[in-house]
């Protein structure tokens, strides 16, 4: 399967403030030791990731009862697959890492230094959030000069589509162990620094609100407005 290894990823600490769950203009009033901090687990980290993208591309046979059957024979099957995916004629399965060295490293700093530990884990969730979001874009400008549009990317977890049935069907088209991720039984990944998603693609897509619309921390997350625009080759 296609592997993509993008050899820079462009984070600022304010990111990595965001990737805590924080808000950055606030932490930077109230105590700036952690912004100093986070700079160094910025550091840290970028010199540690791997980033690779694993990805398939599948067409879709047909829609059966909220069940996309495609043509390997696999299905996906929700109400948000139906919902979002009914007009598809081909989806491109997505997976990303930053590899478990990262894994290891947040681990590590965690049971040391949890500060600093906690600050690394904001380093992974941006980088992850970020990469994901221009390999989406990039698959997307892709289908664009094929005269294709895109629906919105879809995760397991993601409102009607539940992480126990997502991840395994995403798991089914795509050989993880390529870029040395696992799927435990409860649905997680390893390493923990990963994410699945999956676009649809065709002529007459309806599209439906955004991604945030569908997620669990819808209101909470600090991430919606301030991703940032990089673009790799697909």
């Amino acid at each position: 399967m296609p592997i993509l290894t993008p050899t820079e990823i462009n984070l600022t600490v304010n990111d990595v403030l965001r990737g805590q769950g924080a808000k950055p203009e606030l932490i930077r009033q109230r105590n700036p030791k952690f912004a100093r901090i986070a700079e160094e687990a910025l550091q840290m980290g970028l010199s540690i990731m791997t980033p690779q993208v694993l990805y398939a591309w599948k067409n879709v046979e047909t829609l059966r009862h909220e069940k996309l059957i495609l043509d390997g024979g696999e299905k996906l099957s929700g109400r948000l697959i139906s919902q979002h995916l009914k007009t598809a004629e081909k989806i491109v399965f997505i997976l990303v890492s930053l590899g478990e060295a990262m894994d290891t490293l947040v681990s590590n700093k965690m049971s040391t230094e949890p500060v600093l530990g906690i600050a690394l884990d904001g380093v992974g969730s941006a980088a992850a959030e970020q990469l994901a979001n221009a390999v989406c874009a990039d698959f997307e400008a892709q289908a664009a000069r094929e005269g294709l549009q895109a629906s919105i990317p879809l995760s397991p977890g993601m409102v009607n589509w539940d992480v126990h049935i997502g991840q395994p069907e995403i798991f089914q088209v795509l050989d993880a162990s390529e870029i040395g991720v696992s799927l435990t039984v409860n649905g997680l990944m390893l390493p923990r620094k990963s994410l699945s998603m999956l676009i649809g693609f065709g002529k007459e897509m309806s599209i439906h609100g955004s991604t945030c619309d569908y997620c669990a921390m819808k209101g909470t997350c600090n991430y919606s407005e301030h991703y940032q625009e990089q673009t790799f080759p697909a």
